[in-house]
């Protein structure tokens, strides 16, 4: 993360050489407290991406990246099967953590790729293999820092003449390698000398908004204030923002795109008030593989997160609880689709395909 983000802090870092470990900013203690951990088995990976230590797309096929290396620390050089059958059910394991985002597929997909190849050139040479999957994973984590400065670089040209601008969830340094998706175009912007006032949903009910967007924004000294989802609607009546700007953890070969939850309700109160909203991704979050949004999985979360938010407990004992993590926006709602390779607009299939590929 750029100095001026969060205080030199890394979201993510690897520490060491092939036998090292993983170690990442847990964001479930932010804003109050700024620790990090250190991840030395695949086990604390998995429950950093599971329970959201390590949250947003690119961040979590960074850490799922660098968490197979991790898994395979627990094989020496000695058995080359023993060290080809860890690497796979690192992977299998490492799947399972969370099922939206497809940037944790893809990433695995890239090792797996490449695992394939060195088997047959190097199954034996196993320090070899070791050092090309770790700088597989690096090279994952570097390829995301570029795309996420690109976004910005091609994103923030849409704030001209803005001053007020909403965003939702977290899609800054915090849920990528660095400047972010989302918060890239606005911290863009400010490097072009363009004041912003950024409005932040809360987003309910982790409060990613509150706990993370706010505090990124306040260490780069951009003017944030902190608003109820529900508040939303007034805000666009009122005026206050010209255009909404969030990531996506999945979008659709038609341009359909899951993101938190709440984003969708986001997109069509912009199309309501005739405001831009836009999706800022990279490359690596479309899945050309589906043909809409309604092939996304949504990931279902534990009840307690709504009926004890934060450990204290705000609705009745028994009561039904549906807590879906993400909703789906239509491409129709959406303006554009800022990518590292350009702005996808009008969001239609033939577009995405064109920019993307497929």
């Amino acid at each position: 993360m750029n100095s001026s983000t969060a205080n030199a802090h890394e979201t993510i870092q690897w520490i060491g050489q092939t036998d090292g470990h993983l170690r990442l900013i847990d964001q479930t203690l932010l804003p109050e407290k700024l620790k990090e951990i250190d991840c030395r088995d695949i086990e604390t990976v998995w429950e950093a991406i599971k329970i959201l230590r390590v949250r947003g797309a690119p961040a979590i096929g960074i850490a799922a990246a660098y968490g197979v290396t991790v898994g395979l620390n627990a094989v020496d050089d000695s058995d080359t099967d023993a060290f080809w059958k860890t690497f796979d059910e690192s992977v299998d394991y490492l799947a399972t953590s969370r099922p939206t985002a497809v940037n944790l597929f893809w990433a695995l997909d890239r090792l797996k790729t490449l695992a394939k190849d060195l088997r047959e050139d190097h199954g034996g040479d196993l320090p070899t293999a070791r050092e090309k999957l770790l700088a597989e994973a690096k090279s994952i984590h570097q390829e995301d820092r570029e795309m996420c400065h690109s976004i910005g670089r091609f994103g923030a040209p849409l704030l001209e003449g803005v001053s007020g601008v909403l965003t939702h969830c977290n899609a800054g340094g915090l849920a990528t390698a660095e400047y972010g998706t989302a918060l890239s175009v606005f911290f863009t912007a400010q490097d072009q000398g363009h004041d912003l006032h950024v409005f932040v949903d809360e987003t309910r009910p982790l409060l990613q908004g509150a706990r993370l967007t706010a505090w990124e924004l306040m260490q780069r000294n951009i003017k944030a204030t902190l608003i109820c989802d529900s508040m939303a609607a007034q805000v666009m009546r009122e005026q206050k923002v010209q255009a909404v700007v969030t990531g996506a953890d999945r979008i659709a070969s038609n341009g359909d795109s899951a993101n938190k939850i709440g984003t969708y309700s986001i997109a069509v109160l912009a199309h309501a008030h005739g405001i831009p909203f836009y999706i800022a991704a990279p490359s690596s979050t479309f899945d050309l593989g589906i043909e809409s949004g309604d092939e996304i999985p949504i990931e279902l979360r534990n009840s307690q997160e709504i009926t004890h938010g934060f450990g204290r407990q705000t609705a009745p004992d028994g009561v039904e609880v549906y807590n879906p993590a993400f909703d789906v926006t239509p491409a129709k709602y959406i303006a554009g689709i800022i990518t590292e390779r350009g702005v996808i607009s009008p969001v239609t299939r033939e577009n995405v395909v064109a920019m993307i590929g497929g």
